[in-house]
């Protein structure tokens, strides 16, 4: 099974409206990927944060699918005595 950890939360990166402006899509990109939070200055002073969405799944059936790997064959009888069959 293969989990993923975020790492520790970085400080959030300030960017002037300006520049936000000029290159938002690739920005929003940036944060989408990174999952860093930006915040948005206007004279140097905060006025908006961009963060990475969470996208909960809506029901917890199957949120597991493809996470997990079989290693080996499943169907065939292993080699170890039960305690059943220890008699």
């Amino acid at each position: 099974m293969t989990m993923s950890v975020r790492a520790v939360s970085r400080p959030p990166t300030h960017l002037p409206a300006g520049e936000f402006k000029a290159k938002c899509l690739q920005i929003m990109d940036d944060v989408a990927t990174s999952g860093r939070t930006i915040i948005i200055t206007k004279r140097g002073k905060p006025v908006a944060q961009l963060s990475p969405a969470i996208v909960r799944p809506s029901t917890l059936f199957g949120f597991m699918e493809g996470k997990g790997q079989i290693i080996g064959d499943i169907v065939a009888p292993i080699d170890a005595l039960w305690n059943a069959d220890a008699d």
